[in-house]
């Protein structure tokens, strides 16, 4: 995967951006929020598995302070198990959440605050999982203390939205978004793509699936070619297998698939205004690596 040098480059972004950052719009990021008395407070989830000093280093990567209140819960292995068929309810569980629900419409927000330590799981791959599991209009931030893949946070994620909303999700929707999590995580350590590629390959085939409402196995496997086409993406026989395995069984879900289709193309153009053209531009990576070496060497000069 390319994700060491897509990481280099938003840290090393993000230090410039906060060098040009005027000191009033530092000041206002510092400030407590107001409670919303629509909505209520954000609900934190941390993995149960965390001890008491990485719990408030979770806490302060997801900047608890800067909230007025927050509820709070605790996502064990019992949960995984009511979630995610056939899974182990002794698994450990370190990546947290914060969750904050959002007005009708406003689509899905997530961010990773500890890019470093969710090692596999993208912020576009949870929101694909999130939206197949039902989940919408809310603000999500994932944080972990120490390297971990970043798949627990999804179940704290459900846990989290319906202790929030008392609604209860379909667990066969929650398990086929988790399946849907492995098989992205999977294709991307596999295939010679970027996971922002495999996050928009998700999107587009959900998009079409919402779209054509394919009536047999063979439709799914002519969108998913389409797509996998359309974007140049080459993978091998049992990684495509699985994908059309997997697009087949979210094509079967009891979903509102014309709901579904807003929100991805909501989602589509979240991720196109995001990455933009980078992401077909192959030279992208090492000219980012490029840039930032110069950058550095040039900032070096200054001090000797």
């Amino acid at each position: 995967m390319k994700r060491k040098g897509f990481s280099m480059f938003i840290s090393l972004l993000s230090v410039v951006f906060l060098l040009l950052l005027p000191m009033n719009a530092l000041a206002a990021e510092g400030s407590v929020k107001a409670i919303n008395e629509k909505l209520g407070v954000p609900i934190v989830v941390y993995g149960g598995n965390l001890s008491e000093e990485e719990k408030e280093t979770v806490k302060d990567a997801l900047q608890l302070e800067k909230e007025p209140e927050v509820d709070e819960i605790t996502v064990t292995g019992e949960d995984l198990v009511k979630y995610i068929k056939n899974s182990n309810s002794s698994s450990r569980m370190y990546s947290s959440a914060k969750i904050t629900r959002e007005e009708e419409g406003s689509g899905l927000v997530i961010s990773i605050v500890t890019p470093e330590n969710i090692t596999e799981v993208t912020s576009e791959m949870y929101a694909n999982a999130m939206l197949t599991a039902g989940i919408e209009d809310a603000s999500v931030e994932i944080a972990a203390p120490k390297p971990v893949t970043g798949h627990s946070a999804l179940v704290g994620i459900y846990k989290a939205y319906e202790v929030k909303t008392g609604e209860t999700l379909d667990i066969e929707r929650t398990d086929v978004a988790n399946d849907e999590l492995s098989v992205a995580t999977q294709i991307a350590e596999n295939a010679n793509v970027t996971d922002e590629q495999i996050a928009e390959l998700l999107t587009g085939i959900k998009q079409q699936i919402a779209e054509l409402n394919p009536a047999t196995k063979e439709e799914v496997e002519q969108i998913v070619q389409d797509q996998l086409s359309k974007l140049n993406i080459e993978l091998s026989e049992q990684d495509r297998q699985l994908l059309v395995d997997l697009m087949n069984r979210i094509s079967q879900l009891d979903i509102d698939f014309s709901k579904l289709s807003d929100q991805l193309s909501d989602l589509t153009t979240k991720f196109e205004e995001k990455f933009g053209d980078i992401l077909q531009d192959e030279g992208f990576w090492s000219s980012v690596k490029d840039f930032f070496n110069k950058l550095i060497d040039t900032i070096s000069s200054w001090f000797k």
